[in-house]
């Protein structure tokens, strides 16, 4: 076989490999989270006056130019909220190792500011890393944030004169235009976050 006559096979054999290539990619499905519901389009939040873990006065611009997993919680909280937390931290770690650019932020609501000062806030927020949101404030104030997000919470008296917080147990993703953009219902596994988050962020 001469140069012209293997030019020509060489160019056919490229062809066939690009157009099997480019029909592969054509009928590959786009990868789709597996346990995320994410909302048809962005909702706004409710306008509200609340503050961080510093005691910086916030509002629901605090939200803008990031992507955030907001927790509703209490730092008095037993179980629940440590491990979802903890869920939380673990997923961003694993997501910051395979180069997952944006990371997302862990933000705390808290939803018993009687006991939640910023202060101790704070510091229940450094056992999950750095860089997460604290915020808190007073009842009604947070009721304006809570309610337009459908997370529930309620104070309980319990017999020793204490008292728990009974509340929404779900983690809400947050998109960079301050927008509820989807939602993560329990059980929390940090495969999931890790699964689920770059597709949504739009990063594969």
């Amino acid at each position: 076989m001469n140069l012209k006559n293997l030019f020509i096979v060489g160019v056919a054999l490229l062809a066939i490999v690009t157009g099997a290539w480019l029909s592969y990619r054509v009928m590959s499905p786009a990868p789709v989270p597996q346990t995320a519901t994410v909302l048809p389009a962005g909702a706004e939040l409710a306008e509200f006056s609340l503050v961080d873990q510093t005691g910086a006065v916030v509002g629901r611009d605090i939200f803008l130019g990031q992507w955030d997993l907001v927790f509703f919680g209490f730092t008095h909280c037993p179980d629940i909220c440590p491990l979802t937390l903890q869920t939380l931290a673990s997923a961003k770690q694993q997501l910051a190792a395979m180069g997952q650019d944006p990371l997302p932020r862990i933000v705390l609501v808290s939803v018993d500011p009687e006991r939640d000062t910023p202060e101790l806030m704070a510091q229940y927020l450094d056992y999950f890393g750095t860089g997460n949101l604290g915020i808190t404030g007073e009842l009604d104030e947070l009721r304006k944030l809570t309610n337009g997000l459908g997370i529930f919470f309620e104070k309980e008296s319990l017999d020793d004169n204490t008292y728990t917080v009974n509340h929404s147990a779900v983690v809400l993703l947050i998109n960079p235009a301050g927008e509820f953009h989807a939602i993560f219902g329990t059980p929390h596994d940090a495969a999931n976050y890790v699964h689920d988050l770059p597709i949504i962020m739009g990063s594969r």
